[in-house]
């Protein structure tokens, strides 16, 4: 049996149809963890497509049986199909999901007029990350380990306690399509490691202008990640810190806020584009109330 694909397409409305936005999600995750931002980006009428990862929205079989190259040829394939309806295509994602997407950037500078980059995750250094996580990690290229599963933990990367109930629910009642894995793969994440060491060599290169939204209390990848890209990537780069969301700020008490300052960036992107205003952007961190 074939198994359903869980992508996500939202078309966009009026003038704006034309601009794509292209979201990531991240690993072990699944479209519908970016269903907000991309309904609120739609409702801005931009055209917005969530792929499924190669891998994804199954078992931990189906992610152990890829690598992070099938998760790339998604979102290029995505990109692709994207760009066959858009003028304009922005690229963004979640976590690796935004790895991914600056791996698309250094790949096809041409093709993506902006980066939107949420809680990005170089390295796994949040405050709720186990203090065993270094040997986990020295365990990660052991290939006999590579189907132990790193758990979930508390609070699951959600501040809301409202919103992190019904996706603690969700993760233990086997709905892995809908919410993620509640056992991450270290042998997925060995993929995810390489990823991240192949883009990370690429970062000055990128010259892509960028939009970063980070939590300051992000129990996943620590804000340093963040000032990292900000301080190595070549282009010019926006950063938003949010000051009351933990790691998945696409669910988390701050979505508005991510939507609506997303939604700035890429109508400044487009203003850019047909010359209304300099091409540059505010280096400034900004602190999001």
């Amino acid at each position: 049996m074939t198994k359903r694909d869980y992508s996500l397409l939202l078309e966009g409305s009026g003038a704006r149809r034309e601009i794509g936005v292209l979201l990531l999600h991240g690993l072990g995750g699944t479209p519908l963890e970016l269903k907000t931002v991309a309904r609120g980006l739609s409702a801005h009428g931009f055209t917005v497509s969530c792929p499924q990862l190669a891998g994804h929205c199954g078992t931990s079989e189906d992610l152990l049986a890829t690598r992070w190259a099938d998760w790339f040829a998604s979102a290029e394939c995505a990109l692709s199909e994207l760009e066959a309806r858009c003028h304009t295509v922005i690229v963004g994602g979640l976590s690796i999901g935004a790895v991914l997407a600056l791996r698309l950037a250094a790949a096809h500078p041409s093709r993506i007029d902006g980066l939107t980059l949420f809680a990005p995750t170089l390295r796994y250094d949040g405050w709720s990350m186990p203090w065993y996580r270094f040997v986990l990690w020295a365990a990660l290229y052991g290939w006999h380990y590579g189907h132990v599963g790193v758990a979930e933990r508390p609070p699951y990367g959600i501040k809301d306690e409202n919103i992190r109930s019904v996706v603690v629910s969700a993760l233990h009642s086997g709905k892995s399509a809908e919410v993620g894995l509640v056992h991450t793969p270290l042998g997925a994440m060995r993929e995810g490691h390489k990823l991240v060491r192949d883009v990370k060599r690429r970062l000055a290169s990128i010259k892509t202008p960028t939009l970063l939204i980070h939590p300051r209390e992000d129990d996943i990848s620590d804000l340093s990640n963040a000032h990292r890209l900000q301080r190595k990537l070549g282009g010019l780069v926006e950063c938003v810190v949010l000051d009351d969301s933990y790691h998945i700020i696409t669910i988390d008490r701050q979505r508005d806020v991510v939507i609506e300052r997303t939604a700035d960036f890429i109508a400044f992107i487009e203003r850019q584009r047909s010359g209304e205003v300099e091409p540059a952007l505010r280096h400034a961190t900004m602190a999001a109330e």
